[in-house]
């Protein structure tokens, strides 16, 4: 039960903190407060500290406006503190993060009253190898790492790069930067930062001779110090799949806060897709046969690692003619035969079934990737021991230190393999949704590349176990939660149980300020033809002065609009397709602020956190209702299961996710409490089809006008 003290502790807090930061109490802010409180503070626990009971996590859906941050900060820092746990903030953007840990941690801490400190937590991907720098920055250029497997992955752009890598040593060693890629001041080519970063593989740790200096561990130790950790959902997800505790503490001395818990199903399914590139697969084994006289010459005198290398082209010779087949076998399944086309194809195979054929040649490549793996591993292993003084193995440490980070680069490379090919063959449960299996064909600068790849149609039962069973508390919360006006979607992909607490939070906002409106210019949106007409004509007919966002769900249909727009409204267009995000926006402001109007092109990914306030935005337009493309492979796999147990996966699957969806786009407009505008939908089915309705119920209260009538 929640103590007196602690109750108290947390309505000071909040007295504080409305004075200090000027602000006016919420009634959805305090009830998310008092719900959060009441869940967390209610866990039992024994001496040892691990919690008892099972209902400790809380979802709770509060719409923009309602100050969640500051609330579940307020509620759930408290309590972790007093049942000696670490909170971890977990968010799904790097905008969140940041203000989460820019602005609503420090505020707290300014003015609450509240004793804490907090970190921002990174994979270690995000941070520079000094190791890497120094050999960038003495002309290491020729060292074997480089020379055999990324210079042929890497262009050079000559001095460009070692210039940068010398800024970047001189202003981490002043300490005016941390050692992160997102803290770097200007923009770093992916292919850059490669040649500077590290993984868990090739990281040698405390055998580093570099280890002091690191900037991942050093941000590592500040981690162990915070009460409060600001993570992202992948990281949290990395962090599990690796066994809990290596970058974060144990789920189990953690409670967690997942903001934008929107996006964690599919976060964590993305964890569990494994996938392998063909082509690029042949390339990286041909490389490793390439490099055997080196290897052999630089590491062979160590008796064991000698035998290891010797069993590698036989290894390599079993694998790499069956990769082939595989190739071919994948053309020949998908009647490709001439290769793959300029667009990527998915040949997905029904109910996740691989043929006979690929799951024959499939275990074949299983047993020749399990022991490459292990060969690598045991030469890994053995170049980590030579760098640790105590241990003799025979092999001068330098040469370790040379040749660690490619063996262990190859270890995943063949670990991954391996988990493909085990995931093609695996058998799937009887009375489970099966393993989406399928092959993707495209083609990269001219040369035709096929994927094979496999991937869970859901993460319900991996996080019910690893996350939600294993931590000390939990909430869930975001704009967006319910399906339809439900939590049923949301717990069905993510594996939560019925017994957590669930709650909608009443908004701040009025929504009658805003109009919904289907006009005479909404048709079906097939033929595309006059659909698209519809959306030309409508948004040549808007209001030179309107600030407005319109909404497409397909690159294709947005180029075609933006094509036959008249030459006046195609001043006023900003499209995502031609410009950067942020300077898409930042554009759009200017042109609002000197009192033009200016329209937003905009895809999916504009239907969702984009926050344009007051005047920057006064009518939202969706072309079309934002069903899912229905090619994907996951989505079809798990449809098709559905299906086959006499369920209506339209019904099941494809309207909650646009409930979803479409909740999230109307939610652009609205976004503080003075805000007015319209929302025109111009896809008539939200009329015409039985689903219709119920999409309209699941959206706020707007003020509805259909064909130009107001209802109601």
């Amino acid at each position: 039960m929640l103590e007196d003290s602690l109750k108290g502790e947390i309505q000071t807090a909040y007295r504080k903190l409305l004075e200090g930061l000027e602000l006016t109490p919420r009634y959805g802010q305090r009830l998310m407060i008092a719900e959060i409180a009441r869940t967390l503070g209610n866990i039992e626990q024994n001496a040892e500290g691990y919690r008892l009971g099972n209902e400790h996590v809380c979802v709770l859906e509060a719409g923009t406006g309602t100050g969640k941050t500051l609330a579940y900060l307020l509620s759930a820092l408290p309590v972790a503190k007093a049942r000696g746990k670490r909170l971890v903030i977990s968010t799904a953007t790097i905008a969140l993060q940041e203000q989460v840990m820019h602005q609503d941690l420090p505020s707290l801490k300014k003015h609450s009253g509240l004793s804490f400190d907090f970190a921002l937590a990174k994979g270690r991907r995000r941070y520079l190898c000094v190791q890497k720098l120094d050999q960038v920055l003495e002309g290491v250029e020729d060292n074997p790492t480089m020379a055999l497997f990324e210079r042929d992955m890497i262009a050079s752009d000559g001095g460009g790069f070692v210039e940068l890598a010398g800024k970047m040593a001189e202003d981490y060693a002043s300490g005016e930067w941390a050692g992160d890629r997102d803290s770097w001041p200007l923009e770093v080519e992916d292919r850059d930062w490669a040649r500077l970063t590290t993984d868990h593989r090739q990281c040698t740790n405390r055998r580093c001779s570099h280890f002091s200096a690191c900037a991942f561990f050093r941000a590592r130790r500040q981690l162990e110090q915070a009460d409060v950790i600001v993570a992202n959902h992948d990281l949290v997800l990395a962090d599990l799949s690796l066994g809990g505790g290596l970058v974060l503490p144990s789920p189990s001395d953690c409670i967690y806060v997942f903001d934008e818990a929107h996006h964690l199903p599919d976060k964590a399914l993305n964890h569990f897709h494994h996938r392998t590139p063909i082509n690029q697969t042949l390339r990286w084994l041909g490389n490793l046969k390439k490099s055997l006289t080196e290897l052999n010459a630089a590491l062979g005198s160590q008796p064991t690692i000698g035998r290891l290398l010797a069993r590698m082209p036989e290894l390599l010779a079993d694998i790499e003619p069956r990769l082939g087949e595989v190739f071919a076998l994948g053309h020949q399944l998908a009647d490709l035969p001439n290769g793959a086309g300029d667009d990527a194809t998915n040949h997905r195979f029904e109910r996740g079934q691989a043929p006979e054929a690929l799951k024959e040649v499939g275990h074949n490549l299983l047993k020749g990737f399990a022991e490459l793996s292990r060969a690598l591993e045991q030469i890994a292993d053995i170049l980590r021991e030579s760098l640790d003084p105590e241990k003799a193995t025979g092999l001068p440490k330098e040469n370790a230190e040379d040749w660690l980070p490619l063996v262990a680069l190859l270890h995943g490379r063949a670990l991954e393999a391996h988990a493909l090919w085990e995931a093609i063959g695996i058998s799937d449960p009887v009375d489970n949704p099966p393993q989406a299996r399928w092959l993707t064909f495209e083609r990269f600068n001219g040369e035709p590349e096929m994927t094979v790849s496999a991937s869970p149609v859901s993460a319900a039962e991996t996080l019910a176990r690893h996350l939600w069973g294993a931590c000390f508390g939990a909430v869930l919360t975001s704009a967006t939660l319910t399906a339809l006006n439900r939590f049923e979607r949301l717990q069905e992909q993510a594996g939560l149980a019925n017994r957590y607490r669930y709650q909608r939070l009443p908004s701040p906002f009025d929504y009658s300020k805003a109009m919904l409106s289907i006009p005479r210019e909404a048709v079906e949106p097939s033929p595309p033809g006059p659909h698209e007409k519809a959306i030309v004509d409508f948004v040549n007919a808007l209001d030179v002065r309107e600030a407005v966002l319109v909404l497409f769900s397909s690159r294709k249909q947005l180029a075609a609009v933006s094509k036959e727009m008249d030459a006046q409204t195609r001043k006023r267009v900003l499209a995502q397709s031609r410009l950067p995000k942020h300077e898409l926006l930042s554009q759009h402001r200017k042109a609002v602020d000197s009192g033009q109007g200016s329209i937003i092109f905009g895809l999916a990914s504009f239907a969702e956190g984009i926050d344009l306030p007051g005047k920057y935005l006064t009518h939202v337009v969706i072309t079309r209702l934002p069903f899912a493309v229905p090619d994907d492979p996951v989505g079809a796999t798990l449809a098709e299961w559905i299906e086959s147990r006499g369920g209506n996966p339209f019904m099941h699957i494809a309207v909650p996710d646009v409930s979803i969806k479409l909740v999230q786009a109307c939610g652009r407009l609205i976004r503080k409490e003075a805000d007015v505008g319209r929302i025109t939908i111009l896809d008539r089915r939200i009329l015409t089809k039985r689903y219709g309705r119920q999409l309209i119920e699941a959206l706020p209260p707007f003020v509805r006008e259909i064909d130009g009538v107001r209802q109601g």
